[in-house]
């Protein structure tokens, strides 16, 4: 007897499951800036995932799925940063001479290329409405009218806020100083780091507290030390993955080398610790994306390619 077919529900979340893993890159380039964070990036990203699945049981019409997702990123991004009194950008006039071309105009394609490579932590010092035209124009290559159509905005009010947005990006990138230098690792980091390095799989598992979480982007939630435990049996069978103690964002985290060669990680984790044992486990392994924009630097004599302890 056949099963039949899906409902439109099923239909909904299995097009919106299709989508999302097209979309986090891009998604992900555009929070991780609004909110001047990688890290804090990637969990508004899981979180307006998990917030799309949730409301899309309740919608009567299938929605244009790639600007609702970003609507939903667009919001939530909006919440937390209200949450941290982030004053709102103030009215601005329209820049008449800012218009979308068929063509590559040299200057447009400039704005891209200095926004692309503007670290992500400076966004964060645009007002918010030219911090979101400037990424979704310049980093993500979107039509005014699409910006205009996501962000409720007349045409000309995107073009204002893009003609400042950019203004005060240049000023920000000309007074800029150079990334801080990254500090030594903390010896629990280190320690971490030496355990893993050595395949001390038992000595690992030891730091972990009892009720310790890991997540690894939409997988489901690991809890406690006996489940989480089971973590490191997969790095077991990858003999050339090496850690490096690193700091991102004035964050202590781990910069994990799948390969010797490479000088640049091909991801990172994130540990909390809580009396001296590890709390929580971020593994990025899922999102690699999130190292692609990320001001990450190694520890001071880190060296990943070794297989002792760091220093």
């Amino acid at each position: 007897m056949s099963a039949g077919p899906p409902s439109p529900n099923e239909d909904r979340k299995a097009q919106l499951f299709a989508l999302a893993g097209e979309l986090r890159p891009e998604l992900h380039r555009y929070c991780a800036r609004l909110m001047g964070s990688v890290i804090d990036g990637e969990d508004v990203v899981q979180d307006t995932l998990v917030r799309a699945f949730a409301a899309l049981q309740d919608l009567e019409e299938t929605p244009l799925l790639r600007p609702w997702l970003f609507r939903i990123a667009h919001n939530r991004t909006l919440d937390l940063l209200r949450s941290r009194a982030v004053r709102m950008a103030e009215p601005i006039d329209a820049a008449s001479d800012i218009a979308d071309s068929p063509k590559p105009d040299p200057v447009e394609m400039l704005m891209h290329q200095e926004a692309v490579k503007t670290a992500v932590s400076r966004f964060v010092e645009l007002p918010i409405l030219q911090r979101s035209v400037v990424i979704l124009k310049d980093v993500l290559d979107e039509s005014l009218m699409e910006i205009a159509a996501l962000l409720d905005l007349t045409v000309d009010a995107v073009k204002g806020h893009l003609a400042r947005g950019r203004a005060r990006l240049r000023e920000i990138n000309a007074q800029a100083d150079p990334l801080p230098d990254a500090r030594p690792a903390s010896a629990a980091v280190a320690r971490y780091v030496a355990l893993f390095n050595q395949r001390n799989w038992d000595g690992l598992r030891a730091l972990l507290a009892d009720d310790v979480k890991l997540i690894q982007s939409s997988y489901p939630l690991r809890v406690g030390s006996a489940d989480v435990g089971s973590f490191f049996t997969i790095y077991a069978k990858s003999d050339g993955v090496r850690l490096a103690p690193a700091w991102l964002e004035g964050r202590e985290v781990v910069a994990v080398f799948e390969d010797r060669a490479d000088p640049k990680p091909s991801y990172m984790m994130w540990l909390e610790w809580h009396d001296g044992r590890i709390s929580f486990i971020r593994d990025y392994r899922y999102v690699r994306y999130a190292v692609a924009d990320a001001e990450l630097a190694l520890a001071p004599d880190a060296k990943p390619a070794g297989d002792g302890a760091a220093h």
